[in-house]
């Protein structure tokens, strides 16, 4: 048995008790629907700006973009204006189709040693289609629940809502996404654990956010479908958080509060995790830097003067030889 992810999966399972216990026995709802949210939240919001400050304050003394592809130089090359950018617009597409779609991770491939000995590469596609399925899901998610917090809904959330929701079986209708996480997340825990490579680099801090997106999404099921809860309540309760009138409505079910006390420590832990790369993405001088060292000098801030023998001092130096040497010189 897996250690690294035994420490993990126990962690979540306290932090479900604690959640239970604490409002079911000790009848803690403020702790938990209200201290620990507001707790989460500022740490949320300092951690995340203090990490993005501190990279933008890290010096970047040359260009270092990653890059795929030709960098423009003469004009009858053919350049690469998307894995080789050498202006703003192009780096901007380069980010987005990162950002969105994942260019480079669909473009990753795995080493295998076969008979031979034999090195073969593959395409990852899977890793791809699962981060893929994972991010969007949990967006999707993220924005459906905006209709707790606002009041009206605004039409946006309603339309994905619809859309989301388009598989209707029974009351309530299955929302797709909640589906989609629970899978995605499901597959990048087998991944880490069954693949020997990445079980190997996988450490316990890796695991722990799976498992707590995992709680936060099965909760969110069972809350809909099977351990139903004061929906009325728990918009209640929301808008008093967003609005700074928090109030705990009577009879809105302790697993809303064990839902929420998971996004709490999601929100909480976020900032000083691998998670970061929400952040980290915009951040990166290998993504969003134009590859153009050929048309553009970058000098290190840090280098300390030199003096330079330039082309002319060295003609004005060695002119007479050169000339006796049949060197072409600019001067006569």
């Amino acid at each position: 048995m897996n250690v690294k992810y035994m420490f993990s999966l126990i962690a979540v399972i306290v932090l479900f008790l604690l959640a239970y216990v604490g409002v079911e026995a000790a009848g803690l709802q403020i702790l938990f629907g209200i201290v620990i949210p507001y707790v989460a939240l500022l740490v949320f919001v300092i951690g995340f700006i203090n990490r993005v400050i501190g990279w933008a304050r890290s010096p970047v003394p040359f260009r270092i973009p990653s890059t795929c592809g030709q960098q423009k130089s003469l004009p009858w090359i053919k350049s690469e204006e998307l894995d080789n950018p050498h202006t703003t617009m192009g780096v901007i597409a380069r980010m987005f189709l990162e950002i969105v779609f994942f260019r480079s991770l669909f473009r990753n491939t795995k080493a295998t040693l076969s008979d031979g000995p034999k090195i073969s590469f593959n395409l990852e596609k899977w890793l791809w289609l699962g981060a893929l399925a994972f991010h969007w899901s949990f967006l999707t998610v993220i924005v459906r629940h905006l209709r707790f917090f606002a009041e009206p809904v605004p039409f946006w959330v309603q339309l994905l809502e619809k859309v989301d929701g388009f598989f209707q079986i029974g009351v309530p209708g299955i929302f797709i996404s909640g589906i989609v996480l629970l899978a995605a997340v499901f597959y990048l825990f087998l991944r880490r654990v069954i693949i020997p490579q990445v079980n190997y680099i996988s450490l316990s801090q890796d695991f722990f956010p799976l498992f707590l997106i995992f709680g936060i999404a099965f909760s969110g099921i069972l809350m809909r479908h099977f351990a139903k809860v004061d929906v009325t309540g728990a918009k209640e309760l929301a808008m008093g958080l967003v609005s700074f009138h928090p109030i705990i409505p009577p009879g809105i079910g302790v697993i809303f509060y064990v839902h929420i006390f998971f996004v709490s420590v999601l929100l909480a832990y976020f900032p000083f995790s691998k998670l970061m790369h929400l952040g980290g993405i915009f951040m990166s001088p290998t993504r969003n830097l134009p590859g153009n060292t050929r048309a553009v000098r970058h000098i290190n801030p840090w280098n300390y003067p030199v003096h330079t023998h330039t082309y002319e001092e060295y003609e004005e130096e060695f002119r007479g030889k050169m000339i006796e040497a049949g060197l072409p010189v600019e001067k006569e």
